[in-house]
């Protein structure tokens, strides 16, 4: 089954590298297609792929455009029957795109699929694994009752922390960082929404792949590292600095995520009263996490 591998990059010009090289490493397969959507940077980025990897098809954007409508700019040229869609502060591991491939293949009711997806501190990267932010789910996140009970089904279902992140199993969300899906899926669910500029849109891929009728697999026998925030800079797993205006341009942009997602399925997901503290929940965020960038902190994982 041919692979198209779609890395959408903003200003990590050594970490991209590193992916691209990664990728490389660990999938030998000639029918390969690494497509690099450079998504208007200015650290010489495109440069160093025209140089590096004359093999990698560019595509080059005079704006950000975003994480959505950045990686469908790849749409054209995509000439995989399976798509990876993956971070550029990545490095696959081991086996984790061939047993993807095999697993998507060999599971028919599957959709898409993702690996174990780590940080350097040793922790997992929550993203990689959760649940679908339903009014009840989110309510959980925000009041802490998905902490308190971290075991719950009923109430941890956004952080999917009951669930052995040490074993395969489906799961409802995974995360854009490493999504692997069939492109007649991706057909199907009409690619990314591109009323998600950054954040968020990962979650809504997951819940049309869902409701088109397909499952998510999550694997864990093989796993990948992410510097997660080297983009956007907001997680101490960043590798490089990030400017002030770019901080606050992500976490604005996350928060607005949430509502998006709840605006446009509010009448799937829940109840109305529990919407109202969805609502406030997420303003209170917003104003919490901006809070946190004026002091000069970010998040830690």
């Amino acid at each position: 089954m041919r692979l198209s591998v779609i890395i959408l990059s903003y200003n990590v010009k050594d970490l991209l590298r590193n992916a691209i090289k990664a990728v490389y490493d660990t999938y030998k397969n000639k029918s390969l297609q690494i497509i690099v959507v450079d998504n208007a940077s200015s650290d010489d980025s495109v440069k160093m792929v025209e140089k590096e990897f004359p093999k990698v098809d560019l595509v080059k954007s005079d704006v950000n455009t975003g994480f959505s409508a950045g990686n469908n700019l790849a749409k054209k040229i995509t000439k995989g029957n399976i798509v990876l869609f993956l971070n550029p502060d990545t490095e696959v591991k081991g086996r984790a795109i061939g047993k993807c491939i095999e697993i998507l293949k060999n599971k028919k009711e599957l959709g898409a699929i993702t690996c174990k997806v780590m940080l350097p501190n040793g922790g997992i990267d929550y993203s990689c694994h959760r649940g679908l932010p339903t009014p009840w789910n989110t309510f959980c996140y925000f009041t802490g009752f998905s902490k308190v009970f971290p075991k719950s089904n009923f109430f941890a279902g956004y952080t999917a922390s009951h669930l052995n992140v040490n074993k395969s199993h489906y799961i409802d969300c995974i995360s854009g960082t490493f999504l692997m899906i069939k492109k007649d899926v991706l057909k199907k669910i009409g690619w990314w929404d591109e009323d998600y500029f950054w954040n968020g849109e990962d979650i809504e891929l997951c819940y049309r792949i869902k409701k088109a009728g397909y499952k998510i697999w999550y694997e864990a026998s093989e796993m990948m590292m992410h510097y997660k925030g080297s983009s956007s800079g907001l997680w101490t797993t960043s590798k490089k600095v990030v400017p002030l205006e770019t901080k606050i341009k992500a976490a604005k942009s996350a928060t607005r995520a949430m509502s998006i997602f709840i605006k446009k399925h509010a009448r799937e997901l829940g109840p109305w009263p529990i919407m109202i503290f969805v609502k406030l929940g997420i303003s209170l965020l917003e104003k919490y996490r901006l809070g946190k960038i004026e002091k000069g902190l970010i998040y830690k994982k």
